[in-house]
């Protein structure tokens, strides 16, 4: 089968290729999906995860890709409740071989089921940023109705899941960015909007969820802002500089099946907008993950028409 694989840890785009590679075996309890379309995280390069396997043995060439939206083809040993021809969606186990490929291996309790009104590639957008928005708002960041949260990337994948959420669940966002991406956050959903290039986060007082995608400087001058008793929420890693009096909690991505229920309804009714970027075939999969190439918002790999 088609798949793309990394070969170089330190040339990022520049380090992949399309190969050849077997079509997956399904182990215990895996469901073998002939995939549709791959969503794709930048971050991804930097995961060890992606080079190594969990006792440390390098696994490169290593197909990339962790999420997905796709049919199921055949089901491994001891698989129930799925048959062959159901449309799937969700997330692999990070240190197994991804997505970006024609066929995945995936555990079937990592598969929530795709909705036949939603496009495979709204499908595909849908299961890291949605989770990782959904999980940092309400598990880890607490948010209840009538709180402010500052969301930052608020034009990205991720940040405009958390903007489109914080209001559904009645929270009034601050959306954040560089000041072109102004506009495209306010449409998400933002109450007002702080450009990250020109103005102060200082000057928006103080709020009870602060929602980081960016880390560094601006996590350190976030954690100022947030009222005692609220919530620094990262993706970035180990928070260095946490609130005087508050919380700070840093979480890796969980699938979660019955939340990506949650979210793919919403996209279904129309609560909810995905905010896809690029969109390539397999075949022009290379150049388009390229860093140069890359627009705001998720990437898309088509693997079928």
């Amino acid at each position: 089968m088609k798949a793309i694989v990394a070969t170089d840890q330190g040339a990022e785009a520049a380090g992949i290729e399309l190969a050849e590679r077997p079509e997956p075996t399904p182990a215990i309890n895996d469901v073998i999906v002939e995939v549709h379309a791959s969503g794709f995280v930048p971050a991804e390069w930097e995961w060890p995860s992606t080079w190594v396997d969990r006792s440390g043995h390098d696994r490169v060439p290593a197909i990339i890709g962790h999420e997905f939206a796709g049919v199921v083809a055949s089901l491994g040993y001891g698989t129930t409740g799925l048959s062959p021809g159901r449309r799937v969606f969700g997330i692999t186990d990070w240190h197994r071989d991804g997505t970006l490929a024609e066929y995945a291996a995936v555990e079937a309790r990592n598969l929530a089921p795709l909705p036949g009104a939603v496009d495979f590639t709204v499908g595909a957008s849908l299961p890291i940023s949605g989770l990782t928005a959904w999980q940092g708002l309400l598990q880890h960041g607490r948010l209840q109705a009538g709180q402010s949260v500052l969301a930052h990337g608020a034009a990205g994948a991720v940040g405009s899941m958390v903007t489109q959420l914080a209001r559904e669940f009645g929270a009034y966002v601050i959306g954040t960015g560089r000041a072109a991406d102004r506009q495209a956050a306010l449409d998400f959903g933002a109450n007002e909007f702080l450009a990250l290039d020109g103005d102060d986060i200082e000057d928006i007082g103080g709020v009870d969820v602060v929602f980081d995608v960016i880390g560094g400087d601006v996590q350190r001058r976030s954690a100022a802002v947030v009222r005692p008793g609220g919530t620094l929420v990262s993706v970035v890693g180990p928070v260095e500089t946490r609130p005087a009096d508050g919380l700070a909690v840093d979480f890796v991505v969980e699938s979660v099946p019955s939340q990506l229920v949650e979210i793919v309804e919403r996209v279904r009714d129309g609560r909810l907008r995905t905010h896809i970027g690029t969109v390539a075939t397999l075949d022009d999969a290379v150049p388009a993950l390229n860093p140069a190439q890359r627009r705001k918002g998720k990437t898309v790999i088509r693997v079928r028409p």
